[in-house]
């Protein structure tokens, strides 16, 4: 499975359609919502150019000033806020963040007839009050999304953590896009990725893995080792984890595929 995976990405495959090159990720400043309080650490520099933290309540974000989206999101995902959160009503207060320089954001203007979804990285469904609610909606947060993917395919991978997270009490959750090929297109400033992925590990059985799908309708759910996303996407992803425990594979739950299109 991963060696056809890797065929069809292509071994030239380029992370970024970005010529300038950055330094290394900084330091969490979120620490909490990472395994071990360590962020990920990015090892393509073309990825760390005009990077920066952002902390929430209950997430964290690095967002990247070319792409004009996060690189990745995360959250160490509690039972207790799972169950606050069902009481909540959708708000929908999406807003661009005002922390971010205009010349790297993404404005609310950039998906406006775009076709595609402002799609979530960090889930609205996981936020457990009003005010992390509102963070969940900042731009910030978001890349362009496939319509069916982000209702069909993403939203049932969502679902399936917070039933997980439940069952296990806790999980570490990194959810991320690819920018991959170099064919890449944009939504008015912003970069749409051409893959979005969710890495779950688990404190209680001390594992981890990744589903990574294609940003499109009809994509086929592939679920992966995190030491083969690392590969892929040029971010190690767990840096406390050694090789051989990123090789290691959780059991995640078994997502419906929507019927494919003829």
């Amino acid at each position: 499975m991963l060696h056809s995976l890797l065929a069809r990405l292509g071994a030239a495959t380029v992370l970024l359609a970005a010529s300038v090159l950055g330094g290394a990720a900084q330091a969490a400043d979120c620490p909490v919502h990472y395994l071990d309080g360590r962020a990920p650490e990015i090892r393509n520099p073309k990825l760390a150019t005009a990077t920066r933290e952002l902390c929430y309540g209950v997430f964290g974000v690095m967002h990247s000033g070319v792409t004009r989206t996060p690189l990745w999101s995360a959250e160490y995902l509690r039972a207790d806020n799972l169950e606050a959160a069902e009481g909540l009503d959708r708000d929908n207060a999406f807003h661009a963040e005002p922390r971010l320089p205009r010349s790297q954001r993404a404005e609310l203007s950039d998906y406006a007839r775009s076709g595609l979804d402002r799609g979530h990285l960090a889930p609205n469904g996981d936020m457990p009050d009003r005010r992390a609610q509102r963070e969940s909606f900042s731009l910030a947060n978001m890349v362009p999304q496939d319509r069916d993917h982000n209702r069909h395919i993403w939203a049932p991978i969502e679902g399936a953590v917070r039933k997980m997270a439940k069952k296990e009490g806790s999980l570490y959750v990194i959810t991320g896009p690819a920018f991959l090929g170099t064919s890449l297109r944009k939504v008015g400033n912003v970069l749409v990725p051409t893959h979005l992925y969710k890495v779950v590990y688990s404190p209680r059985q001390k594992a981890a893995a990744a589903w990574f799908v294609e940003n499109r309708a009809d994509a086929k759910i592939d679920v992966i080792p995190v030491a083969e996303l690392e590969r892929i996407v040029g971010i190690e992803l767990l840096p406390s984890l050694t090789r051989q425990q990123k090789e290691r594979m959780l059991a995640l739950p078994k997502i419906r595929q929507p019927k494919r299109r003829h």
